[in-house]
């Protein structure tokens, strides 16, 4: 049999059900129809008579095609509804983060190790920047997801673990400090190093303290790099205050030995200088904070004056010992310097010396020259001297400028400085206003003794009509042997204000200008007169006047105006103590002999 004219019988596949009505399969050779354009297609009702003890999803619909082998077909998955996820605004969050290391360098090396420096700045560069984009960032995470990582940051951590850093943070934030892994406690402190969630640098380091005395209960740990990071917090941010008291607050002697602070320039000079004075005679346990005291006060001052004349003391003191190297601060920890600094120069201890230049920093050890030595002598010494003289010490000391080198007594003879003037008004400036004494006067009391005054003075005065009845009609002469009637008692009160018509210095001619003027000079004390000649010369102030006489200002004051007001009716000095316009003329004449 040819095999062409072979022919083939139906037959079924995999047990096909087949349904009344249903088209049979075309012979061979016949065209099948498209889909679209079959006559027969199985109805929906035959569809639901399938065994329904099964799951539908386990098959498929079979679909056919013009595929020419009868009873093949191709599968087509049923559709299935896809519901949209819940959006999580949070990962949104983590993912715009993570968005800023995305624009970094760290691509270009790649086949740099990650301790390599230029690694780390640019880790550190991107820690700062997304610590500032989470700054203020919080969350409520009910897991706890651990962390172990060296250097870690935002970067490497998965959405559990950031989720858990951050709900923890916002607990230690609140005061809640809780123990948690080790790697979320530095990531924290690098967060403060570079003051991230601080106010100010003042309340970073107060956060810093306070979380390290807390977390080193869980974790020990943080011992090896704080003492480290606390001492470059203070050399970077330029805190206020010494740093040797900020030690001594926190009870952190034992992480700094030996430690001399610049803040403290008395001990750490002294013990440079080539005369000591805390071995001197003079310096006792009684007067030691008067000579430290004013030793600092003289040395500010003396900066001061140099820096006038663009002259830097301490760098004529001090000065590094060879090459200085680079300093990073913060050693082992991801900060970034973000802040443009001054130009400046630290001596944290005789062995520290730390100098910031065009925002890049340099340490080395420090030397004092011999020249710096001797200048911080003879400031010692000097300052010694005027003080012994000044509290009337028995034994004299003098301090030789001999003692400057040639190179710095030239320097500032050239600038026209004298230092033994410099020291020496310094000082006597320091003794006069730390031994002034201040008198407080309760403004009623003042007020009430005026009045009784003013009472007094009342009582005291002779009304004009009865004084000259007294002279026109004196008192009748004692009797002999009654001497006793002569008491003072029966005598006329005298007048204590003398007025021009009852004087008897004043010129009889009363009508005359000059007659109230020459009154008020005669009624004014020699310190009254003298406080107004003082006050119109120039040169002395009236307050420093009054003061050399022992006298209140404002006390001398009220009584030559209220002389004034007895005799020419008006005061002559207002409420700065300046003499009125008006009567500069007047009063010139008055005390032009004084």
């Amino acid at each position: 049999m040819n095999s062409q004219d072979r022919e083939y019988e139906d037959f079924e596949i995999f047990e096909q059900i087949r349904f009344p009505g249903e088209a049979q399969p075309s012979p061979p050779g016949e065209t099948v129809p498209a889909p679209a354009q079959r006559q027969n297609p199985l109805p929906q009702q035959k569809r639901q008579q399938a065994p329904q003890n099964l799951q539908e999803d386990l098959f498929y619909e079979i679909e056919y095609d013009s595929c020419p082998m009868p009873g093949v077909g191709r599968f087509v998955l049923k559709s299935t509804p896809i519901d949209a996820p819940k959006r999580d605004e949070i990962r949104d969050i983590f993912d715009q983060m993570r968005d800023i290391a995305r624009e970094s360098r760290a691509a270009q090396l790649h086949s740099v190790r990650f301790y390599d420096r230029r690694v780390q700045q640019e880790n550190a560069r991107i820690f700062y920047q997304q610590a500032l984009f989470m700054e203020d960032f919080e969350d409520k995470y009910t897991q706890s997801v651990p962390c172990s990582a060296y250097y870690p940051n935002y970067q490497m951590m998965g959405y559990g673990q950031l989720r858990t850093y951050f709900t923890w943070r916002t607990h230690v934030r609140g005061g809640d400090i809780a123990e948690t892994s080790l790697s979320y406690a530095f990531m924290y402190i690098y967060e403060l190093l570079n003051n991230i969630g601080t106010d100010s640098p003042q309340d970073g380091l107060k956060r810093l303290m306070t979380f390290w005395k807390a977390f080193r209960n869980y974790h020990q740990a943080l011992d090896r790099y704080m003492p480290g990071w606390l001492k470059d917090y203070y050399i970077y941010y330029e805190l206020p205050g010494s740093f040797a008291e900020f030690v001594s607050e926190n009870d952190l002697g034992a992480y700094y030995p030996n430690l001399s602070d610049p803040g403290d320039d008395f001990q750490l000079l002294c013990s440079l200088s080539k005369y000591d004075i805390r071995k001197s005679a003079f310096y006792t346990p009684e007067r030691s904070s008067l000579i430290e005291d004013c030793f600092r006060f003289v040395f500010a001052g003396l900066e001061q004056t140099l820096a006038e004349k663009q002259i830097r003391l301490r760098e004529l003191l001090f000065y590094p010992s060879g090459n200085m190297s680079v300093w990073l601060p913060f050693k082992g920890a991801l900060f970034y310097p973000h802040g443009q600094q001054r130009d400046r120069q630290i001596v944290l201890s005789e062995k520290e010396i730390y100098r910031c230049s065009r925002n890049t920093w340099t340490f080395s050890a420090v030397i004092t020259a011999d020249s710096g030595k001797r200048l911080i002598g003879y400031i010692a010494k000097q300052t010694e001297a005027v003080l012994r003289k000044l509290t009337n010490y028995k034994y004299k000391l003098s301090a030789d400028p001999g003692m400057l080198s040639p190179a710095t007594a030239d320097m500032l003879q050239a600038a026209g400085i004298s230092p033994e003037a410099v020291i020496t008004d310094a000082v006597t400036a320091f003794y006069r206003e730390s031994t002034k004494t201040v008198v407080r006067v309760d403004p009623a009391a003042l007020d009430k003794i005026r009045r009784e005054a003013l009472d007094t003075q009342e009582k005291l005065i002779v009304p004009e009509e009865e004084a000259a009845n007294v002279l026109t009609n004196p008192l009748p002469s004692p009797a002999p042997n009654a001497a006793s009637d002569t008491s003072p008692a029966m005598l006329p009160p005298p007048a204590v204000f003398p007025t021009a018509a009852s004087s008897p210095d004043v010129s009889a001619d009363a009508a005359s200008p000059a007659a109230p003027w020459t009154a008020l000079r005669r009624a004014l004390s020699n310190a009254e007169a003298g406080a107004l000649s003082a006050v119109l010369r120039g040169g002395t102030d009236f307050t420093e006047y009054a003061d050399r006489h022992g006298i209140m200002p404002e006390v001398l004051a009220d009584d030559i105006n209220e002389k004034a007001m007895d005799f020419i009716g008006d005061s002559l000095l207002d409420n700065e103590f300046e003499p009125y316009e008006d009567y500069i003329e007047q009063i010139k004449e008055m005390v032009k002999e004084i």
